[in-house]
């Protein structure tokens, strides 16, 4: 049978309005026969000047291939179509579907808009209320079609005629405003119509002017007014277009919404709506005058990535009253996003919402989320049902407390809505054992709550900062899990513009205030290298080497930085370093302080992006710069083995962490050291009752070490451990997120008095790709998993365990399972690539697409 091509992609989205590339790449996925290979393909463009049908290319790649036709214009839309040969195969496949890309405003030029902000007088020492702004307008021909560019200084939610525009959430999102302010295009054909039309928007602080930060935060960071830029552009059936773009003919006022912070929560008092005011016809008389903000439009970008958007919506499972008579609710799961409720009651009466991860003694318990009040207030207009959900503002909690309720059943009519980047889920786990699953599911949620358009630390307390460090060791997770590449190579983007110029790396990005930890910014091993090794994970899993050379002066930056630091030794010491942080010994006040020589940490990890730049360079066609990295990296190495590693294999820091990362790493000079050394850390893990021993540096390489030393039974235990700290502590102890620290929640049930106390923070849940790669025995062994490395690892009493990816190159998936003293195991590799498959006390054997079946015997 003919391969059949799934429509195109571009830049890893599917059919996207308003990119902000003339010339984008473009992938697709093929269904054909077991072992069939992609030999040549063909593209088809046709855009509204014609179709421009290409040469048929002499290649197997299906990823990211190159736009060949001549580059669009700013918004000008393409239906794309592909068709592939086979190896041997005389015609074609039948073209693929046509799968739409429209650009954006590419030009600076294109943006004749100004943005517009109140004119009012305002204190920014206090909090201000969020405004309205409005225009009408007149269509006096018929129209063919109609774009919105829109984006705004804070967050923005746009109406046409009365009508919601789009369904994403705080946009435009949170970048590096002053290099990078992202806009997103809106299809509004429909919201339009003939003669008199208006359009309006609502605003909001945000991160923008909203208070953001520690210690009772920041505001104005990026400025002390919001705006409004927007463009309309109206086509008409004759081909011409109509602009309507923000300017001082615009007029503002106040709505509804009386206070909306990220922390605080939302105030809303349905009293203040004024009906129709996004509407034709509306008198805005009384409304007050704009004005012109200034806004470089060549600072204006696409997005790369998805919208933060709902994606999922929780019924309460159990309505209660606490000991101190508060209505409270479990939604049984710690998610991330804001309530919607359905209420009736008198005009003035207030309802309050009240959210936390966690309760203590039966009651709400809020103190780890500081100084976030996360408090929701709807106020009723007296009107009969009233539907309402806040706009600005999101919170993470799986418990509410409601007071002033005057509705029916609240357990029918208040809903969860979960809010995170609305990434395509591309990965599944599963085994025979409940709790092992539980804890994937936990790493799952955690992702979701803390990708909400940057990779956020925790969603809940007063900081929900993009740190650094957490994001680089669980990258191979997110990136298994979610389709997280276009977020992160936007984010990414943004790393580079705060790395200062002497190549350090902030903690956290985008930057704000610290205090005096975090401020002035140091460069710190573990988070700095996320210039290194997180473009390299996205190479790695979606083959991308855009991405690469992007991110690549940056990546070369961060290593020249530790060069200099290091200078003629080789050794990263004498510097802040925050280290195995939150190792479990450390005491509550000082993560920093873990059984492992932070310096012995930064080395190693100098050593690990030396050469993973190395690689970097050789996939970008840079000789010169592969050797000299490459060099460098075993310079590294040895001066890290000379100082950190004993003749027998012992390490200055007889510590799990240690091992880790120098088995992981490859930091011993020989093999018998590094051999004595995978026993020491197996030794170590059972001295410990399986229990953890590493914090943020160690913990997503530690069942990867035990691996490597042939101590896969030392893994398997380390995994399965009940006991504090271990990975299965908090499934035990009801959790349903992955927390910060490995205590909390005490064994007692009461919350860790720890200032820094989160259960939702994603880092160690790091180990869950381990989980895929080694239990469930799927992983890349070449960028984009092009090969595949079948190889799962039973272990732990485990009977069964499956495992699914949706690569680039169409669904991977294993499933093996142990019965009757053998192992069958039941493999799908998606078409264009191949897989080495290596079952225990089996030979390797290679295999190329489709559905393969093994069963081998075990030897007990």
């Amino acid at each position: 049978m003919p391969a059949t091509v799934h429509p195109a992609t571009f830049e890893h989205l599917p059919q996207p309005l308003g990119i902000g590339l003339a010339a984008p790449r473009i992938s697709w996925k093929t269904n054909a026969e077991p072992g069939w290979v992609q030999e040549a393909y063909q593209v088809s463009v046709t855009t509204a000047d014609g179709q421009w049908t290409g040469e048929r290319i002499e290649s197997a790649e299906s990823v990211v291939v190159p736009w060949e036709a001549s580059p669009l214009k700013s918004a000008q839309r393409a239906e794309v179509s592909v068709r592939v040969w086979g190896t041997g195969d005389q015609v074609p496949s039948e073209w693929s579907q046509p799968s739409a890309v429209e650009t954006g405003l590419l030009e600076p030029g294109d943006w004749t808009a100004t943005a517009v902000t109140p004119a009012w007088d305002e204190d920014p020492e206090i909090d201000r209320r969020p405004p309205l702004l409005r225009r009408g307008f007149t269509v006096d021909r018929p129209i063919a079609s109609a774009r919105l560019y829109v984006t705004a200084h804070g967050l923005y939610e746009v109406e046409i005629n009365g009508v919601r525009v789009g369904d994403d959430a705080l946009s435009p999102g949170w970048t590096v405003y002053g290099e990078r302010l992202r806009y997103y295009t809106y299809d509004v054909t429909g919201h339009l119509s003939d003669g008199d039309n208006a359009i309006g928007a609502l605003l909001a602080d945000g991160w923008y002017r909203g208070r953001i930060g520690f210690k009772g935060g920041y505001t104005n960071l990026y400025g002390d007014k919001v705006a409004l830029l927007a463009q309309l552009h109206i086509t008409h059936d004759d081909g011409s277009v109509t602009v309507v773009g923000t300017d001082e003919s615009w007029k503002a006022s106040f709505g509804p919404i009386l206070l909306s912070s990220l922390y605080k929560g939302e105030t809303y008092d349905a009293r203040e709506l004024q009906a129709g005011w996004s509407s034709p016809g509306f008198d805005d008389s009384g409304w007050e005058p704009v004005t012109g903000v200034e806004r470089d439009p060549r600072t204006l970008v696409a997005p790369e990535g998805p919208p933060v958007r709902c994606t999922d919506e929780l019924r309460p499972v159990r309505v209660w009253t606490s000991p101190l008579g508060k209505t409270l609710i479990d939604f049984g799961q710690n998610l991330v996003g804001r309530l919607r409720i359905t209420v009736r009651g008198e005009a003035g009466s207030t309802v309050t919402l009240r959210h936390a991860e966690v309760l203590q003694g039966g009651e709400l318990y809020t103190r780890p989320l500081r100084g976030a009040d996360s408090t929701d207030l709807f106020t009723l207009a007296g009107n009969g049902e009233e539907t309402w959900e806040p706009r600005f503002t999101i919170h993470g909690f799986r418990y509410a407390e409601i007071t002033g309720w005057t509705g029916e059943d609240i357990a029918q009519n208040v809903v969860a809505r979960v809010y995170h980047t609305d990434m395509e889920r591309t990965g599944w786990f599963e085994s025979s054992n409940p709790d092992l699953n539980r804890l994937h599911d936990n790493v799952l949620w955690s992702m979701r709550g803390n990708f909400v358009d940057i990779p956020t630390d925790c969603p809940q307390r007063d900081e929900r900062l993009g740190w650094t460090g957490d994001i680089q060791v669980f990258a191979p997770t997110a990136s298994f899990l979610y389709d997280c590449s276009g977020m992160l190579s936007s984010w990414l983007k943004d790393v580079a513009a705060e790395q200062l110029p002497d190549g350090t790396v902030p903690w956290y990005v985008p930057v704000i205030p610290g205090g005096n930890y975090w401020t002035p910014i140091r460069p710190g091993a573990v988070w700095g290298d996320v210039a290194v090794l997180t473009p390299w994970t996205l190479h790695e899993r979606f083959n991308d080497p855009g991405i690469l050379a992007a991110q690549y002066d940056s990546a070369k930056g961060w290593v020249d930085l530790l060069g200099r630091l290091a200078g003629q030794s080789r050794l990263w010491n004498g510097s802040f370093q925050l280290g195995d942080w939150l190792d479990p010994t450390a005491p509550p006040e000082d993560p920093t302080q873990a059984m492992t020589d932070p310096h012995l940490v930064a080395t190693a990890y100098f050593a690990w992006s030396a050469r993973h730049l190395a690689r970097t360079a050789a996939v970008l066609g840079k000789p010169d710069d592969e050797l000299h990295y490459f060099t460098l990296s075993r310079a590294v190495a040895d001066a890290f083995a000379a100082e950190y590693i004993h003749p027998d294999g012992i390490m200055t820091s007889d510590a799990q962490t240690a091992y880790a990362l120098a088995i992981v790493f490859d930091l011993f000079p020989d093999a018998d050291s590094k051999a004595r050394a995978g026993s020491r850390l197996a030794e170590l893990v059972r001295a410990n009752g399986n229990r953890i021993g590493t914090g943020f540096a160690g913990t997503p390489v530690v069942s990867d070490a035990l691996t490597i030393a042939g101590e896969i039974d030392a893994a398997y235990d380390l995994l399965l451990e009940k006991e504090c700290p271990s990975w299965l502590y908090a499934v035990g102890q009801g959790g349903t997120t992955i927390w910060e620290r490995w205590d909390s929640m005490l064994p007692d049930g009461s919350i860790n008095p720890g200032e820094m106390t989160s259960f939702n923070h994603y880092a160690l849940g790091a180990v869950a790709d381990w989980m895929h790669r080694v239990v469930g025995g799927l992983a890349p062994l070449e960028p984009g998993y092009r090969k595949i490395l079948v190889k799962p690892r039973p272990g732990g009493g485990l009977t069964s365990a499956s495992v699914r990816h949706e690569t680039p190159y169409g669904t991977a998936s294993v499933q093996w399972r142990i019965d009757d003293g053998g192992l069958t195991a039941v493999v799908e590799i998606p078409t264009g690539t191949t897989a080495l498959v290596e079952l225990p006390g089996q030979e390797p054997v290679d295999v190329g697409s489709g559905h393969h079946e093994f069963a081998v015997e075990l030897i007990s």
